[in-house]
């Protein structure tokens, strides 16, 4: 009796005759979800909400380099913010209740941030590129004003390129396309901007990765070999030990990237010519596993640097309230 009776079909508004089924579960598993996603976007917030604080405050980190990270850390917080409890809502409940024109406003505000954090994943992989293959030039090539410039640009075209991909997909125009049944709410994309999305946002940032990093890591090899033979045989494992831990770091960066939006990309290339409920449900929940990527970016991008780890420990022991605490070396080495 118990299974047939979370097995019966409940609808999201009940008492309309166009709404959708509701995905019926035992109220031990919704507790779980909500308790799973609660800890999930706090670990999203308070991760990023870290990194900005701690390159916003201490002004040794007012580096191009790490202005990169703030953006990428404002980003996704943002998407911890505001997309990720929406999106989590969706997966568990199976059902949109805030309305169409929230609908509309929430497929914007949900991809803008997106964009932008995939954006600054390529950016800061040109930046270390210049870093590690011109070291001298390095400063003057890359300031901050042109830093900031180049995040200003980021934010402005993501806007304009997400506004530009719903409007000509129908997603201002078509009530019913945004709503097939009453309590859905879907991100409309035609063929042709499913391929423009693609190499956008992650053909072309996936390839400057991957490119970029493996031309990073070849002159990292040319460099450790260079001082192995000018150093001594101790400091020559300290480099080769310097070696594996950078083609291990950059061999995170380039899977977490890949792991997080190569299956949403294949199945949005499949959701446009075929859809169904159940595509529609993998297509939430692959979204919602690409904003993954925003929880995972600090621990990537900021807990690997040993300046965080100080910034961290002063945050904690409240000494970042201190007069002065602004101008503390939080890092030896800081580009």
């Amino acid at each position: 009796m118990e299974f047939s009776e979370f097995e019966a079909v409940q609808y999201c508004f009940p008492s309309s005759n166009s709404s959708c089924p509701k995905e019926v579960r035992p109220t031990a598993v919704y507790v779980v979800m909500y308790i799973s996603a609660a800890a999930v976007v706090m670990l999203t917030v308070c991760g990023n909400l870290l990194v900005i604080i701690s390159i916003s405050h201490f002004k040794q980190l007012h580096t191009p380099t790490n202005l990169l990270l703030l953006s990428l850390a404002v980003a996704d917080l943002l998407v911890g913010v505001i997309v990720m409890p929406f999106q989590l809502i969706i997966l568990i409940e199976s059902c949109w209740y805030f309305g169409h024109l929230f609908c509309t406003i929430y497929n914007l505000v949900k991809s803008v941030p997106t964009c932008v954090s995939v954006n600054n994943v390529a950016l800061i992989a040109i930046d270390r590129y210049i870093a590690v293959s011109d070291p001298l030039l390095y400063s003057t090539k890359i300031t901050v004003k042109r830093a900031c410039s180049i995040i200003l640009f980021n934010w402005v075209f993501s806007l304009l390129y997400m506004l530009a991909l719903l409007y000509f997909s129908g997603n201002f125009t078509s009530a019913d396309g945004l709503n097939s049944c009453l309590g859905d709410c879907m991100f409309l994309i035609n063929e042709v901007w499913v391929i423009i999305d693609l190499l956008a946002e992650f053909i072309i940032p996936c390839s400057v990765m991957i490119v970029l990093y493996i031309n990073i890591f070849v002159v990292v090899k040319r460099h450790v070999k260079i001082l192995s033979c000018l150093t001594d045989q101790n400091n020559s494992k300290i480099s080769s030990t310097s070696e594996r831990k950078a083609a291990k770091t950059l061999g995170v960066l380039v899977f977490v990237f890949l792991l997080c939006l190569v299956p949403y990309y294949i199945c949005s290339l499949v959701a446009a010519n075929v859809s169904t409920s159940s595509s529609s449900v993998l297509i939430n929940f692959l979204t919602f596993f690409l904003y993954l990527n925003s929880t995972v970016n600090p621990m990537i991008y900021a807990l690997l640097y040993p300046w965080f780890q100080k910034s961290l420990k002063l945050m904690i022991t409240f000494e970042i309230c201190s007069p002065g605490s602004s101008l503390r070396i939080v890092h030896i080495e800081c580009n």
